[in-house]
């Protein structure tokens, strides 16, 4: 079975129905905040992160079941083959902006990424579901990108923006990019979580965004193709799409807009 063309909508939602079940069984910040040893990606893996985790790979298994191969890259498990291995890569982030869902504030995502290679440009599929909003942000590569199903486009690029979305947002960084932004933006939202940031940008509810340290793949890989579907643009620091990696270990800036001319000015920050 060729792992592209599985049913990834499909996939993707069954993933949400089962992590809306233990995020409703597992309430408060209280119960929210257990912590299961430190994941591959280098952080400390909440419990509601490795079970949201589970969910995913229940249905990689079945997908591998029926004769699928790839590399799933998550960010609890790190790298795990499936059949053969190969060269397709699924990239998983079970929660972005887990200390949004360990404090129980809305905004934090499932984002699954499918890709024929080992780069950002060789992404086919991109899924993100906002829990805090319950949207799905979803794209197929040539086919355009989608909010619950209906088509979505950036908003107008210029070289002013009045909304930029703000990730990473330690208040160190943040003081020296706000005195290189300002005078070209008009206002800071920060979200919490990369992928629902980019999706925004893709939404044109944001003019464009940028992440004040290096992200990872699974953070961005979904979001990345989702914001270039419909028709903005994603700058991975100085990188060529072919030359960002998906693999856990890889970290880039990243920054997206409608146009080049907002994202030079997101860039400036970086």
């Amino acid at each position: 079975m060729d792992v592209i063309s599985a049913d990834w909508t499909g996939i993707c939602r069954r993933v949400v129905a089962a992590q809306r079940a233990i995020f409703s069984e597992v309430r408060g910040i209280g119960a929210r905040t257990a912590y299961e040893g430190v994941g591959e990606g280098g952080d400390r893996s909440l419990v509601i992160d490795r079970r949201c985790e589970d969910a995913v790979f229940a249905e990689l298994e079945a997908l591998a079941a029926e004769g699928a191969s790839f590399v799933a890259v998550s960010e609890e498990r790190g790298e795990v083959e499936f059949g053969s291995g190969g060269p397709a890569r699924v990239v998983i982030d079970p929660i972005d902006g887990s200390l949004n869902a360990r404090r129980t504030l809305p905004p934090h995502s499932l984002s699954i990424a499918v890709a024929t290679a080992d780069s950002m440009a060789a992404v086919e599929f991109g899924y993100v579901f906002d829990f805090g909003a319950g949207e799905e942000f979803a794209a197929c590569r040539g086919a355009g990108a989608t909010l619950d199903g209906e088509p979505i486009r950036v908003g107008p690029d210029g070289d002013k923006l009045e909304l930029l979305g703000l990730e990473a947002a330690e208040p160190g960084r943040a003081v020296d990019a706000m005195e290189v932004l300002s005078g070209s933006v008009y206002r800071v939202r920060v979200v919490g979580s990369i992928a629902i940031t980019a999706a925004y940008v893709a939404a044109g509810r944001l003019d464009a965004m940028l992440s004040l340290r290096p992200c990872r793949s699974v953070d961005a890989a979904a979001a990345q193709l989702i914001v270039r579907e419909a028709g903005g643009r994603v700058a991975f620091g100085e990188m060529a799409l072919e030359e960002a990696g998906l693999g856990l270990a890889a970290r880039y800036p990243i920054a997206s807009a409608a146009g080049e001319a907002g994202l030079g000015i997101a860039r400036s920050a970086l």
